[in-house]
């Protein structure tokens, strides 16, 4: 069995990575770090910490495996910078911290046309934290590209909702790649990812989900 460490637990996707890592016989346990503290279980320890200042000697990074689901909006974060140290700088000091203390594999939860090279900022910053963490050294580097996201959300975001509106009645006429992906099939390749442990690097594209 293995130990995994999830980031970003609170999320949408990372709150189904959390239910199906946590209920996996192959899971011995689930350390997820958070800023505020999760319901307990058996096979969860839940770290609460500041992402800023995360504790680099902490025995909790001793894990197998990394799953990564932080990350936020522009507008929820309130500017380009503050929403590039969610999705740029706390993915890559997660990573970096837990390569350091021995975990072989890693999964991202990235995005539909991440490119270090494109022009909207999203996507562009998607990409670069891809190509950052290329280069720290994973065994196992997956990173899943899905599209717009399906599933309950405790926030309301205007925009991604008209959007899901729009893509569900066009839906069966568009091309899989910009289909509604549902976050429990995106948690699923993620924590798979996480325990297979592939040697490599591997993309799992939007249509793949």
């Amino acid at each position: 069995m293995k130990t995994l460490l999830l980031a970003g637990a609170t999320g949408l996707v990372g709150q189904s990575v959390l239910q199906l890592a946590l209920a996996d016989a192959r899971v011995d346990k689930v350390v997820a770090p958070t800023r505020r503290p999760l319901p307990a279980h058996p096979k969860l320890e839940n770290p609460v910490v500041d992402f800023d200042a995360l504790p680099a000697e902490a025995p909790w990074w001793h894990v197998d495996g990394v799953i990564c689901t932080l990350g936020t909006t522009r507008r929820r974060a309130g500017s380009q910078a503050a929403f590039r140290r969610v999705d740029f700088d706390y993915p890559l000091a997660v990573a970096r911290l837990a390569k350091t203390h021995g975990a072989a594999a890693f999964a991202l939860n990235s995005s539909l046309g991440a490119d270090p090279q494109a022009r909207v900022f999203y996507a562009r910053t998607k990409g670069e934290v891809e190509a950052a963490l290329r280069t720290v050294g994973y065994p196992s580097l997956t990173l899943v590209r899905p599209g717009l996201l399906g599933g309950g959300r405790t926030e309301f975001r205007f925009g991604e909702r008209l959007a899901t509106l729009g893509l569900t009645v066009l839906g069966p006429v568009l091309p899989r790649r910009y289909r509604i992906v549902p976050a429990v099939r995106v948690a699923a390749a993620l924590l798979e990812s996480a325990l297979a442990a592939a040697p490599g690097v591997q993309v799992i594209e939007s249509e793949q989900l």
